[in-house]
């Protein structure tokens, strides 16, 4: 019999140490906290606290979105102290939600009314609005994190009264419910500094996403007689009109019940739905596959993997409809109270409806304690071991191993049943994979791990010892623990032919440890031999590769293209696939911003990482590397600022008239793996409104840049180059940089941030704003300038600097050490500023290298010096990438980088030896 592990509650102190969520509404809504009435939120202490947060002067929107964090965080402390049960926990969430739509409902035609009068039909009578909850709010189940799922429909076409005894203002009705139900959105749906109170989705309107966002019951009967779809059925299974709560109980909605009702249940023993189910089934697992391709861990999803609860449901809903007609007591919508009816009716066996019910609840607690975390819309276990720690320890496991062998035991059963009743195959539970792990008792080893042992070579056999008696790889399923043998087997095989090292070795069981629990890693590798191969000789290569792809696993996907050796990096390709994938989640209704966060972070992820393995594998050279981490930031920086306009609540144009500006090695292109960005934000737009809406748009751009999601972040940003530096406006208008950059007013750019700008570029730029730029940087470069004084100031700043990074005797410091990278930029920066104007081709932002043998064969410095210099550095930035990939300080000894050290000072000396 499959049992769960009575619950210990965690203290207060420790589930707030977890729950990034609680831990915001403690901070942000602290002084609300006992507007919320003790004990489980209900419907009556909801509405009550919504009163007193309107009478605190919030509007309707934002009260609810306040009241919606106070349950939420009451729901959470009392589910993880074991004081609330899941009908509990869905009931709150169910109850927010009808109060929640019945509130902005009522609002929104109280509104529109006064506009447009009341929506009458043909005889002049009263039309109704219902707003109709869809799945789990139908069904009275709501998860803590959920969207929910309407259908907006009206009772009768016609037209509103007007506004006055003349109908002015009237409107078709059609056009009124629309515009209500614009409202409801706006009121519920609209993310705001308060959030949302729920998201809202559509998308089981007729006709999908395509059709219209509110539709007449005449034109919904038609719909559904004429096109409506076997999977459909299922879905208005658990329909329910939710608002406005005064039309509920009204003989009106009996009407839209009896268009209903003949639709979902026939009179006849329809097997057709076994099909639809099966297809239906199908085109979820490969979504879910499609979602997870690139990214394992996605996978291990309680919802939607094989065994999840959406499996529990289907085989609910299947026995329901094909039921249904003859049996109306099975007509009911939530699934624990159908599991007992199906078993009443002896359509289960009682034993089988008892145990789906367990794996129902349990999975269900699993879902919401993932959503706790973060208060995010996901049912993917967490990848963090102290997240997943948290969630066994809030369900009552002591070991969190002991949790995973209950899910997976849970998702087993699942499984079975599920195929069972559609016939499917039985492939997920062959070969014994179905039983229980044996648990091997005390310290003994399993046979094959011992052999294993036994055939490791003797640096990787101690380390595999401990790693193999550790409690994650004893607590492994039978499957799960076979394919993890079979890799460490063809990994031992390959170390004794020397194909790969003992560091790769022991690179691979650092970085599988942590992904042990999600076995399709396992698999993926199992069955991509070249995979594997390529993993461990990235593992092998240097510290910072390997660490990479320890925080971002999901990349090892990347490594089974043929091509990727051989391809470079496409901006123009890269930045397509990025929209066509923001249209795809646009379409879908996806394209919320933490989605679009995600994307962009995983696509960086991703690109990093094929540039990191043609690094490794020598494919690419250390500029070319520079170059394409260099385009792969600005493309980014092009599209993020391009999706964050667009997203803008109070933009004021369609495009802005804006520019990015890059400075350091992002304006140099010698962008390395991990480097920060430099840049500054203009804006060039006439408009009153420009200054806010453009300091609202850096504002968002930055926090879409730099944010850390469940995929990590894009860049560091530093703004300290703008116009007064962190005192100065976070975005200046172009006439103001222009100014300051040339001297121009009282308020002007020091000598450092001229030599700053002769490495700028324009990243982004609308316009002629780039033109413009590039006009500005000539002009500042090109100036009149007392050549000894510039000389002076720039060898007493590389002086400052100098002592500032002091570094041991005979260890060189490849950037700050006398002869070492800063030299040269140094020199270049004064080779620019004091002869530009003469030599034209000092301009151009060509590069350190470049400039040098310019200035070379232009005679600016000793003949032969400026070659030297120019190669030295290139050895310079080569050694620097090397220690940055091994994750060193870059201090080397002085006899290892004599001869490029003297080849920089001789240049240094040749330059600035009157300065001193």
């Amino acid at each position: 019999m499959f049992t769960t592990a009575s619950p210990t509650p965690p203290s207060l102190d420790h589930r707030a140490a977890v729950s990034r969520f609680w831990q915001r509404v403690q901070r942000r809504y602290a002084d609300q906290w006992t507007v919320l009435p003790a004990g489980q939120p209900d419907a009556a202490g909801m509405a009550q606290a919504l009163a007193r947060l309107q009478q605190q002067g919030l509007e309707l929107g934002a009260a609810l979105r306040v009241l919606r964090q106070l349950v939420l965080a009451r729901v959470l402390e009392r589910d993880c102290q074991g004081q609330a049960s899941l009908h509990d926990v869905t009931a709150s969430m169910t109850w927010l939600a009808e109060l929640a739509l019945d509130a902005a409902c009522t609002q929104a035609q109280a509104v529109l009314a006064q506009r447009h009068g009341q929506p009458r039909g043909p005889q002049g009578q009263a039309v109704q609005l219902w707003v109709v909850g869809m799945g789990k709010l139908g069904a009275r189940e709501l998860n803590v994190s959920s969207d929910i799922d309407l259908i907006y429909v009206y009772e009768h076409e016609g037209e509103t009264t007007g506004r006055d005894a003349l109908g002015k203002g009237s409107i078709s009705n059609h056009e009124y419910f629309t515009r209500v139900v614009k409202m409801i959105f706006q009121l519920v749906g609209e993310v705001t500094e308060h959030g949302f109170v729920f998201r809202i989705d559509l998308a089981l309107r007729p006709h999908g996403n395509s059709g219209p966002t509110v539709i007449c019951l005449p034109a919904l009967q038609n719909y559904l007689q004429t096109h409506g779809r076997e999977w459909e059925r299922f879905a208005w299974l658990k329909s329910r009109v939710i608002a406005p709560r005064a039309c509920i109980a009204g003989p009106q909605v009996q009407a839209l019940r009896h268009v209903v009702l003949p639709f979902v249940f026939r009179k006849y023993l329809d097997y057709s739905v076994f099909d639809a189910l099966r297809d239906l089934h199908r085109q979820i697992r490969e979504h879910a596959s499609r979602r997870s391709n690139g990214q394992p861990g996605r996978s291990n999803d309680v919802k939607l993997s094989p065994g999840g609860i959406r499996e529990i449901e289907f085989t609910v809903q299947l026995l329901q409809v094909v039921r249904g007609g003859q049996f109306p007591e099975l007509r009911c919508r939530p699934t624990l109270q159908a599991l007992e009816r199906l078993a009443r009716a002896e359509l289960m066996p009682a034993a089988t409806a008892a145990q789906l019910a367990q794996a129902y609840t349990f999975l269900r607690q699993v879902e919401h304690r993932i959503q706790y975390l973060d208060d995010q819309q996901t049912h993917v276990l967490p990848t963090d071991d102290a997240d997943v720690d948290w969630i066994a320890r809030t369900l009552g496991f002591a070991q969190t191993a002991d949790f995973f062998e209950q899910l997976h035991r849970w998702r087993e059963l699942v499984a079975q049943e599920f195929d069972a009743l559609l016939g499917g195959p039985q492939s997920c539970c062959s070969g014994g994979m179905c039983q229980p792990p044996k648990r091997p008792a005390g310290q003994q080893r399993l046979p094959e791990v011992q052999a294993l042992l036994h055939a490791a070579p003797e640096p990787l056999a101690e380390p595999l010892k401990t790693w193999c008696d550790s409690h994650k790889v004893r607590a492994l399923r039978p499957s799960a623990r076979a394919r993890l043998l079979q890799l460490l087997e063809r990994t031992t095989q390959w170390l004794q032919a020397q194909e790969v090292g003992i560091a790769s070795a022991l690179g691979f069981l650092q970085w599988l440890e942590p992904l042990l629990r999600r076995e399709s890693y396992l698999a993926l590798l199992i069955e991509r031999p070249l995979v594997h191969q390529r993993l461990l000789h990235m593992l092998g290569a240097a510290a910072w590769p390997a660490r990479y792809l320890r925080q971002h696993p999901g990349v090892i996907d990347e490594l089974a293209s043929e091509q990727l050796l051989h391809e470079r990096f496409d901006p123009a390709g890269f930045a397509q696939e990025l929209e066509q994938r923001r249209q795809a989640l646009q379409r879908t209704g996806e394209d919320d911003d933490e989605n679009l966060l995600n994307l962009l972070r995983r696509a960086h992820h991703a690109e990093v990482f094929r540039t990191l393995v043609r690094d490794v594998e020598g494919a690419i050279t250390v500029e070319q590397v520079a170059d394409d981490l260099s385009a792969l930031a600005d493309t980014l920086l092009h599209v993020t600022s391009q999706w964050c306009w667009q997203r803008l609540k109070h933009r004021h144009c369609a495009q802005p008239h804006f520019a990015i500006l890059g400075y350091g090695k992002l304006g140099g292109k010698e962008l390395g793996y991990g480097s920060d960005l430099d840049i500054v934000f203009v804006f060039d737009d006439a408009d009153e409104r420009a200054p806010q809406a453009y300091a609202a748009f850096v504002r968002k751009l930055i926090t879409w840049l730099t944010v850390k999601t469940s995929e990590g972040d894009l860049f560091e940003i530093d703004t300290q180059l703008r116009p007064n530096g962190n005192s100065g406006l976070l975005v200046t208008s172009f006439a103001a940089f222009a100014d300051y950059q040339q001297q121009r007013g009282s308020n002007t750019a020091w000598t450092w941030e001229h030599q700053a700008i002769t490495r700028a570029r324009c990243v982004v730029g609308s316009g002629d704003l780039p033109a413009r730029f590039d006009a500005v940087r000539q002009a500042v470069i090109t100036a009149p300038r007392d050549v000894q004084a510039l000389r002076q100031e720039i060898a007493q700043m590389r002086q400052r600097l100098r002592q500032a990074h002091p570094v041991a005797p005979q260890r060189f410091d490849l950037k700050h050490s006398p002869g070492g990278m800063l030299d040269v930029e140094f020199v270049v920066q004064f080779l620019v500023l004091a002869h530009a104007a003469q030599h034209p081709a000092l301009v151009g932002n060509t590069g350190n290298i470049a400039l040098l043998r310019y200035a070379d064969s232009a005679a600016l410095v000793p003949t032969g010096l400026g070659m030297a210099a120019a190669d030295a550095y290139r050895q310079l930035r080569r050694l620097q990438h090397i220690s940055r990939l091994n994750e060193g300080d870059g201090v080397l000894d002085t006899v290892s980088i004599a001869l490029h050290r003297d080849a920089v000072l001789a240049l240094w000396d040749s330059v600035f030896s009157s300065a001193l």
